[in-house]
């Protein structure tokens, strides 16, 4: 990865992903034009050199001030409002993906009813892990997590999902990874002393 790509999120490996780096360049135009504007005026006022001091009220900037960023509250909210909607919905799904997390390693289930803890291997950068979850390109997976003790959170940033995984809780997320390969992620909950030795490997099947 090159310099100037680490400034910028991850590929992404699903449809929400997608929708997530679209609404974060859509915001970046908002921030960006904000930050211009400002910096612009700021220097404007800075080498002026006439004084405003007289002036007790002008009502239509004042009416002007109020509306414009109105309105940019909503230019700004409509697309969030949509990536929620299309973040809590969950279509029919072929697989069942079950995830458990325990102090500090993972425990997965499949529909089939197999099931397998996940360990970290040493001498790995903290990624690679003993049994990894395994899941099939194409196809929506119903992702469910819960804990054996603490907070944890399953995530895994290519494929844009993030869940808390709550003791006595389902949380349940739909997963649709558009091509195969390996997905890496971490607990993303400070959830102990080794909370940064339980990673989250998705390989995405044929």
């Amino acid at each position: 990865m090159s310099f100037w790509g680490q400034f910028n999120l991850m590929n992404p490996s699903s449809p929400i992903q997608e929708e997530m780096l679209l609404f974060h360049d859509h915001a970046m135009v908002l921030l960006l034009g904000i930050f211009s504007f400002v910096a612009i005026l700021g220097m404007t006022l800075l080498l002026n050199k006439f004084s405003s001091r007289s002036i007790l009220e002008a009502q239509t900037l004042e009416t002007v001030w109020t509306i414009i960023p109105a309105l940019l509250l909503i230019w700004l909210a409509l697309p969030s409002l949509r990536l929620l909607y299309l973040l809590d919905e969950q279509s029919n799904s072929s697989v069942t993906l079950k995830s458990t997390g325990h102090q500090w390693y993972w425990s997965y289930e499949i529909n089939n009813g197999d099931s397998y803890d996940s360990y970290m291997l040493k001498d790995t950068n903290l990624l690679e892990v003993d049994n990894r979850a395994f899941t099939f390109f194409g196809l929506n997976t119903l992702v469910i997590t819960t804990s054996a003790d603490v907070l944890h959170a399953f995530t895994i940033p290519s494929v844009g999902m993030k869940m808390d995984s709550v003791p006595g809780r389902l949380n349940s997320m739909s997963m649709y990874l558009n091509m195969p390969g390996i997905y890496y992620g971490q607990c993303s909950e400070i959830c102990g002393a080794n909370h940064s030795f339980m990673p989250i490997v998705v390989e995405s099947k044929f």
